[in-house]
C-alpha cells in the first residue's frame, strides 16, 4: 500500500545517526526469521473470514508481542508507544 510521504517520515528519514534503539531493531530485523515464525503460527491465527471486526495482520502482532516482551510494555504502554515512536512503528509494519 502506497501512502503520501508524510512531514515527519521525512524528517525521520534525514536524520543523521541511529538510536540504540535503532540499531536494536535492525539487528533483531537481520535475525529473526520473521516468515517462519509467521508460517508456524499462521494455522492457529484467526481467519479474516469471520464476521465482526477484522484482526490485524499475523506479521505485526508477532512483532508487537516480541516489542512488548523486548521492551517490558503493558498493553497500554505499546499501544502508546506504537503512536509515539516512529522506530517502533516502522519495525511493526516490517
Amino acid at each position: 500500500m502506497t501512502y503520501q510521504t508524510s512531514f515527519s517520515d521525512l524528517e525521520y528519514s534525514h536524520k543523521k545517526r541511529l538510536t540504540r534503539r535503532e540499531v536494536f531493531l535492525n539487528e533483531i530485523e537481520q535475525t529473526v526469521p520473521w516468515i517462519k515464525l509467521v508460517a508456524l503460527i499462521e494455522p492457529a491465527y484467526p481467519s479474516s473470514e469471520r464476521r465482526g471486526r477484522q484482526s490485524m495482520p499475523l506479521a505485526s502482532i508477532l512483532r508487537i508481542h516480541c516489542m512488548q516482551n523486548w521492551s517490558c510494555f503493558f498493553d497500554r504502554q505499546i499501544e502508546d508507544a506504537l503512536y509515539e515512536i516512529e522506530s517502533i512503528r516502522r519495525f511493526v509494519a516490517g
